[in-house]
């Protein structure tokens, strides 16, 4: 015969599954959302008619305010298609990354992964003296004051994130697992870049060239959006994602060039760098992404 204290533990976990467990939506219903909304944000950058190129003050200024409508439209529709069960039960806040339980720890940990990763090139970037800058009050000032600046670090992060993971990931997660998910929203992210190669063709850049281009940051920016739904679904959190997508921007792809043209010595630190920050980040992500650390128990549950 079971005791008290056993039956009051069979209870709780019996209400934490139902706690944990996400209603399902229709996966059309879902999917359909996501690809609107993938529309919608890459059709707002050219609701715009400019002569201009993507890099004039005018044309990002008019691309900063067309974003923030789809930023503001997007929330619903994780609002209208979600299910009506979960809804009644969890914050509607609380469903887009957007609390206070674990915040420091998703604001902290997920970046100081992402730097590991980059150990390489960041030790490349001291030898060129460049880390000096960041020291700098000046430079902060004109980084601050270039529009392009605050486009690529501030304002992309932000919209892409928002959109397509605080928004997307929700009502996706509600028809997939969540390692399911994170490979499903990554695929509109990927193709919501490739709209670069039309603009590259408008530059005077060959087909051939625009497409391999096109065909590369296609794949590269798919790869980053596995890692950012993955931090997403993991932390409960957008602004883990936010500020690791801000981080990857000013990083960039990592200059081989540059890396081969130091000395013996540090060329040899830095390959040894690179290995190890790569080989640490993936040990380390399944440790450092642990929902438990960041009291996630509503996207992932694994």
């Amino acid at each position: 015969m079971k005791n008290l204290s056993e039956t009051v533990s069979e209870v709780t976990m019996q209400e934490n599954v139902v706690h944990e467990s996400l209603p399902q939506i229709p996966v059309a219903t879902s999917v359909t959302c996501c690809f609107v909304l993938a529309v919608l944000y890459v059709g707002s950058l050219y609701i715009w008619s400019t002569k201009h190129n993507r890099d004039h003050p005018t044309t990002v200024k008019r691309r900063f305010a067309s974003v923030s409508m789809v930023m503001l439209a997007a929330p619903f529709f994780v609002y209208f298609f979600s299910s009506p069960e979960l809804l009644s039960r969890v914050p509607f806040p609380k469903l887009l990354g957007l609390r206070l339980e674990g915040l420091w720890q998703a604001v902290v940990i997920p970046y100081a992964l992402t730097v590991l990763l980059f150990l390489g090139p960041i030790f490349v970037n001291m030898q060129n003296e460049s880390v000096r800058s960041y020291f700098d009050l000046d430079y902060w000032k004109g980084s601050f004051g270039s529009i392009i600046w605050v486009r690529n670090h501030v304002m992309a992060p932000l919209s892409e994130e928002f959109v397509f993971r605080a928004c997307m990931m929700p009502l996706i997660l509600q028809s997939f697992s969540p390692p399911v998910a994170v490979f499903i929203t990554p695929l509109f992210f990927g193709v919501a870049h490739l709209h670069h190669i039309a603009e590259r063709l408008s530059l005077g850049v060959n087909l051939s060239s625009a497409l391999l281009i096109g065909l590369f940051q296609f794949i590269y920016t798919t790869l980053f959006g596995f890692y950012s739904a993955f931090l997403f679904a993991r932390t409960g959190h957008v602004v883990a994602p936010i500020l690791v997508h801000a981080f990857c921007n000013h990083m960039g792809l990592p200059d081989l060039q540059d890396l081969w043209q130091q000395d013996l010595w540090r060329r040899v630190v830095a390959i040894v760098l690179y290995l190890a920050g790569f080989v640490g980040w993936i040990f380390l992500v399944p440790l450092a992404t642990d929902p438990s650390i960041y009291d996630n128990t509503l996207y992932w549950n694994a």
